[in-house]
């Protein structure tokens, strides 16, 4: 049924979703935050990679 993927005309209608819920002045904010959401993630799984890799050693 559903593919899994986001076709652009999905992305737009979310993306205008969010700007009418949260307005102008909060979708940057938001971009933002979850930008950093995402750099934490990154940097915690490569933490926890190298943790595996010394106690394979």
């Amino acid at each position: 049924m559903f593919g899994g993927r986001i076709g652009p005309t999905e992305l737009v209608i979310v993306l205008a979703i969010l700007l009418l819920v949260l307005g102008p002045r909060k979708l940057p904010e938001l971009a933002r935050s979850i930008g950093r959401g995402i750099k934490e993630f990154r940097g915690g799984l490569k933490d926890a990679s190298g943790e595996v890799d010394r106690v394979d050693s």
